[in-house]
C-alpha cells in the first residue's frame, strides 16, 4: 500500500548531525515503493543560531521556522505545514533504516492506528545496556517507543498534536493519546511497534554526561517532582534545551 508521507524533523542548532539524518532519509525515500516524490521532508527550525536552516534548504527540504523554543511546538509547526496523509516525526540526531517507509506502509495496512519504528543507540556500553534493559518492560507493556513516530494526519488533529505546555516527555503523552484513540476502534487499529526498520539514535548525552547519567538523573528528577515541583522546569531547560 503506497502512502504519502511528510517527515517532520524538529531541529535546534543541529549543524553537526542533521546532514547524516538527511542522507539516510534520501536513501529510505529512494527505496520506497510508492516513489521518492511521495515523501516530503520538513525541517522545523526551532530558532537555531547556526546554519541548520541553510543545511536543510541545500538538501532540498522545506524549512519551517518556529520561534517558540519547545520541541512540541517545533513538531506542531512542522506538521502544520505538511501535505502528506501520514505524518512522521524523527529527531535530528537519528539515522533511519533504508526500509523505513515500506515498513511503515505495511504496518498501516495491517494493524496500525499509529506507532513507532523502535530505536537502537549508535553504540553500546554497560551503562546503556542496563538503561535500555530497565526500559524494556514499560515498552513491551505500552508499545510506546521512539525512533520514527508516525500517525495519520486526521488522528494527529483529533488529539490536538503535541502538548506545547510540556518541555519534555511530550512524545510519551502524544503516543498515549494515540493509543487511547485506537482503543475506541477496530481491534486491528492499535498503537504498534514495527519490526525491521529500527532507527539509530545518537548517544551524545551519554558521551557528555557519562554512561550511567540517565539512571541517576531519572532518580533525582523523580525526587524533585515530589519535593520541589518548580525545579522540574529548570531541570528540563538545562538538560534538553540549553545543553549544546
Amino acid at each position: 500500500m503506497a502512502l504519502e508521507f511528510s517527515v517532520v524533523i524538529p531541529a535546534y542548532n543541529e549543524h553537526e548531525l542533521l546532514p547524516r539524518l538527511l542522507a539516510t532519509l534520501d536513501i529510505a525515500r529512494s527505496r520506497y515503493r510508492g516513489g521518492l516524490a511521495a515523501i516530503e521532508v520538513i525541517v522545523a527550525d526551532n530558532d537555531s543560531s547556526d546554519d541548520t536552516a541553510d543545511i536543510a534548504q541545500r538538501a532540498g527540504c522545506r524549512v519551517v521556522r518556529v520561534a517558540k523554543r519547545c520541541i512540541a511546538a517545533a513538531r506542531n509547526g512542522g506538521a502544520a505545514a505538511a501535505a502528506g496523509k501520514v505524518l512522521c516525526f524523527v529527531d535530528a540526531d537519528s539515522i533511519v533504516h533504508p526500509e523505513t517507509f515500506n515498513v511503515i506502509a505495511d504496518g498501516f495496512g495491517a494493524v496500525a492506528v499509529a506507532g513507532t519504528t523502535g530505536v537502537h543507540p549508535e553504540r553500546w556500553s554497560l551503562g546503556l545496556r542496563v538503561t535500555f534493559a530497565l526500559m524494556l518492560p514499560v515498552i513491551w507493556t505500552t508499545n510506546i517507543d521512539a525512533g520514527v513516530v508516525f500517525c495519520r494526519r486526521a488522528d494527529f488533529e483529533a488529539i490536538g498534536g503535541y502538548n506545547e505546555d510540556r518541555q519534555f516527555a511530550e512524545d510519551v503523552e502524544f503516543l498515549l493519546a494515540l493509543r487511547s484513540l485506537g482503543k475506541g476502534r477496530s481491534p486491528r487499529q492499535r498503537l504498534v511497534r514495527l519490526k525491521g526498520a529500527r532507527t539509530l539514535t545518537s548517544t551524545r548525552k551519554y558521551d557528555k554526561h557519562g554512561e550511567w547519567h540517565f539512571l541517576v538523573e531519572a532518580a533525582r528528577h523523580a525526587v524533585l517532582m515530589h519535593l520541589r515541583p518548580s525545579a522540574t522546569a529548570a531541570f528540563a531547560q538545562q538538560y534538553w534545551y540549553d545543553d549544546r
